[in-house]
């Protein structure tokens, strides 16, 4: 008997294996290898905390494709790395210093981009662990940082020729403006939630007129940026207006009313007020018309200097209820309705957003845009599942200049000096400017903006590998094979990623693009803090080892439908990883002295059969992983080691293992052995810890099963035969099988049966392998049946049916049908009641309204599993009646 622990210990197992790994550079690419290359460039977390569950099943998917490659001759790069995600880790930096007392500004530019590099050091090697411990066989001499050297090198190209092609541009145009951390946000970066607020209905008088304006706003603050009055030119009601001029409420000035058919004659009361300033379709409107642009608010959205005198300084919903108070006082408040309308806030800060006028650098992305559409629409750039396509068409075709400026300390910052003296901006590479290099004036001043995080972020798959210059792991490994991600940054990154490989390097930067699925609660719900259903994936490493999580992930991972994802699943995962554990302790405690996994020249039937079975598997894990089905490819694989290689192969040669010749035991072991670790190797992508435990106890296995050769199929064309033969025999054992656990039989129990077919093939296999009907059926003696209407006859006989005929079972002497039935009928009672009180409560209109989500959440489930219970026992009663 081998010293092998009774029990896999994971934690042990991943501490050893993976450092084993690393010490061996297994996971390196060589960029010089004549392999042919497979590359993912790993979607880098943000160096803001720890990896969530999504991070665990997009990092997961990742690793079973670079393992799967790697050990299928593929010289396989997996380039890991991290994002300064540049808002998010501000804020995050800025809360740490104020908890201290510090103030960012107080503490000056400098010292605070100090203070960020050490979170960034402390967080980012954080990540690296976490990502170790999950098993990522990333590539982690590659390892980048999207403000490294040579990632910064990239970006300041980058800049530096889309300035000077003319495609990044300065302007002022309105912003999406956060007055907490004070800068600028792409449309992405702004939540839009309904608020229940007013609408506020005031009057604008027309000067030296009786007539008068009724305009209806939700933020009545703004009127002070006020700079027209418009109305459709061919409303009756006002078309005479046209022209004139009214006196804006609260303020010493009059603004046109101007005609423009933005207006829709039937809302409201047909009339606008146009804040250009602060409004976008109010700018476009103030752009057609030429009108004013009044910006009444500072940096932090306090009213400015613009704004009457009464107002200045004031924060901006203090200056809305004094505003009211006024317009109240004036007469000129006509009436407030509550109105339900969309808010959108800071998705960092929280802080309602306010559209700002602001000098900002934008790309001109159109430009850019057509060669990356046209890339998905000839299939160029694949998307699987085909139907995200749908929403990358949508931003494309939608698609405007995008603000990369953001007015923060932390990011990279834009290559561009002012001139103080010419007003001339010098844009270069160069990071230390001295003079103007148009008058050579040595008063100039860079920036103080930092770009978008997604700018850098664009550049991801080529930066990484040392572009803008040239390099073997570029040339090697670029284009990419697979962007792995989720779908909520299709605009934010993937479309950005492949607008700037065909800008930047002629090519797209990827060949296929897999989204996958989000991971859920096991009741379908978002997790999120606020409803306390986070999952910690290295909190279930600690408990049930990285392998469980993994394969949990994966086999749930069906293109598109989402994750549900339950402890007790992942629980159940150990227990597979354990019926495999127990699998080798019987493999090596029935190993003969000499073992091998040399298959044998001479097979038995279940020898053949249960490598047809391997061949079969071989090609689905193939098939699944090819085509990005991994839950199919998981599912086939769990499938042959538990139930054909387990549950059926292994009683099989049980006979011969402890009871046969030399000869006979050398066989069966030698195809256990082979089974086992062609299991593993089948395995490791998805449990790469527990088959490398495996894969190394067994006879016949390599250096590592990472750089082992992935399984192909055997040529079995001269056992096809007995492997047909062998499907029938276990297609009736199942069905003997099915009967015995429906009529809750005792394994103990032994049957007679008696066999109806007509297939030749199975009547001589049914004699000649009775000792397998005895093992895994219980079938002690199996009859060829002779007068067939007489045994249908008999009182309990009860039929198994296959394909291939049918099984009949005397039960009369063995099941007590009327006991039996009694049994089943007060367990479905028992349950019955239990579903009807969830019934009753999922069918009260008082309880779905009052009720918590996640309580409703829980019933509907638990409704479910006890309908499905009824269901079962109601078929199984049934069949007890037939036989009374």
């Amino acid at each position: 008997m081998s010293s092998l622990a009774k029990y896999y210990d994971s934690q042990q197992s991943e501490r050893k294996w993976y450092q084993a790994w690393l010490d061996k550079n297994y996971f390196h690419a060589d960029e010089h290898s004549q392999k042919p290359a497979y590359s993912i460039v790993i979607p880098p977390p943000n160096v803001t905390g720890y990896l969530h569950i999504g991070h665990a099943l997009c990092m997961t998917l990742q690793d079973v494709l670079i393992r799967y490659k790697r050990m299928d001759g593929y010289e396989a790069l997996w380039l890991p790395g991290t994002d300064h995600a540049s808002i998010a880790t501000q804020i995050v930096v800025e809360k740490q210093l104020a908890e201290k007392g510090i103030d960012r500004v107080q503490l000056g530019r400098e010292a605070f981009l100090e203070k960020v590099w050490e979170w960034k050091e402390h967080s980012g090697s954080m990540i690296v662990e976490q990502l170790k411990r999950l098993g990522c066989s990333c590539d982690w001499e590659r390892e980048r940082f999207t403000m490294d050297e040579q990632c910064n090198r990239g970006v300041m190209e980058a800049f530096v020729r889309l300035y000077h092609e003319g495609i990044i541009y300065r302007g002022k145009r309105l912003v999406n403006w956060c007055p907490v951390q004070q800068t600028s946000l792409s449309d992405l970066e702004v939540i839009h939630e309904d608020v229940e607020g007013a609408m506020y209905y005031i009057r604008y008088p027309v000067e030296g007129s009786d007539e008068s304006f009724v305009i209806a706003t939700t933020r009545p603050e703004t009127l002070l940026g006020d700079t027209a009055v418009i109305v459709h030119p061919e409303d009756d009601r006002y078309r005479h207006l046209v022209g004139k001029r009214v006196v804006l409420p609260l303020c010493d000035r009059t603004i046109p009313v101007i005609g423009d058919d933005y207006v829709d004659r039937e809302f409201g009361s047909g009339a606008m007020k146009v804040t250009p300033a602060h409004d976008f379709n109010d700018f476009e409107i103030g752009k057609r018309h030429g009108l004013q642009m009044i910006n009444i608010f500072t940096d932090s959205a306090d009213i400015n200097d613009n704004a009457p005198v009464k107002y200045r300084r004031m924060e901006r919903f203090a200056a809305r209820k004094a505003i009211l108070e006024d317009l109240e006082s004036a007469g000129l408040l006509v009436k407030v309705d509550k109105h339900l309308h969309s808010v959108g806030k800071a998705e960092r800060s929280g802080a309602i957003v306010e559209p700002y006028l602001s000098d900002q650098w934008y790309v001109n992305v159109e430009v850019m845009a057509q060669k990356a559409s046209d890339a998905v629409r000839t299939k160029e750039v694949r998307f699987v599942p085909e139907n995200w396509e749908k929403t990358y068409f949508h931003w494309m075709d939608n698609i405007r200049d995008w603000c990369i400026s953001r007015q923060l300390w932390w990011g990279h910052r834009i290559p561009a000096w002012y001139c103080e003296e010419c007003g001339h901006i010098t844009v270069t590479v160069e990071m230390e400017v001295q003079r103007c290099e148009k008058c050579s004036s040595a008063h100039i001043r860079q920036d103080d903006d930092v770009l978008d995080t997604w700018f850098s972020s664009q550049l991801w798959p080529f930066a990484t590998m040392g572009w803008p210059g040239s390099t073997a792991t570029l040339e090697k490994f670029y284009p990419t094979s697979v962007l792995v991600t989720a779908f909520d940054i299709i605009f934010f990154w993937v479309a950005r990623m492949i607008m700037a490989g065909y800008t930047f390097t002629d090519q797209k930067p990827f060949q296929e693009v897999y989204i996958h699925a989000l991971v859920r609660d096991k009741y379908g719900r978002k997790m999120s803090k606020s409803v306390g259903n986070v999952i910690d994936p290295l909190g279930i490493i600690d408990q049930y080892g990285a392998d469980a999580l993994r394969f949990t992930l994966i086999s749930q991972a069906g293109q598109g439908r989402d994750i549900k994802l339950d402890i007790d699943r992942i629980e159940g995962y150990t227990t597979f990883v354990n019926k495999m554990w127990n699998a080798l302790r019987f493999t090596l405690h029935t190993m003969p002295e000499h073992p091998s996994s040399q298959l044998p020249e001479n097979l038995a039937i279940s020898d053949a059969w249960i490598l047809g079975r391997l061949n079969a598997t071989i090609a689905e894990v193939r098939r699944g992983l090819d085509g990005y089905q991994f839950n199919e490819a998981s599912a086939a694989i769990y499938r042959f080691i538990w139930q054909e290689l387990c549950d059926w192969y292994i009683e099989l040669a049980k006979h011969r293992l402890y009871k046969g010749s030399d000869e006979e035991k050398a066989g069966a072991s030698a195809v256990l052995c082979h089974c086992l670790l062609t299991s593993m190797k089948l395995l490791h992508p998805f449990m790469p810890f527990v088959t490398e435990e495996i894969y190394q106890q067994l006879p016949g296995h390599g250096e590592s099963v990472v750089i082992d050769h992935f399984p192909v199929e055997l040529d079995l064309s001269a056992h096809a035969e007995p492997i047909a033969v062998m499907e029938k025999v276990m297609a009736s054992i199942d069905s003997v099988r099915s009967v015995r656990g429906e009529m809750n039989i005792s394994p103990a129990q032994l049957l007679e049966a008696y066999l109806i077919t007509d297939d030749q093939q199975l009547q001589a296999a049914a004699s000649q392998y009775s000792d397998y009907f005895m093992a895994l059926a219980r079938v002690q003696t199996l009859h060829r049946a002779q007068d067939v209407q007489e045994l249908r006859g008999r009182k309990g006989m009860v039929s198994a049916v296959t394909s291939y005929g049918e099984i009949l079972l005397p039960l009369a002497d063995i099941v007590d049908f009327e006991a039996e039935l009694q049994r089943l009928q007060k367990e479905y009672d028992k349950v019955y009641k239990d579903f009807s009180v969830y019934d009753k409560k999922l069918s009260n209109e008082g309880f779905l309204k009052k009720a918590a989500e996640e309580v409703i959440l829980k019933d509907r489930h638990r409704h479910e599993e006890l309908k499905a219970i009824l269901e079962k026992l109601q078929t199984n009663m049934a069949q007890m009646k037939e036989h009374l």
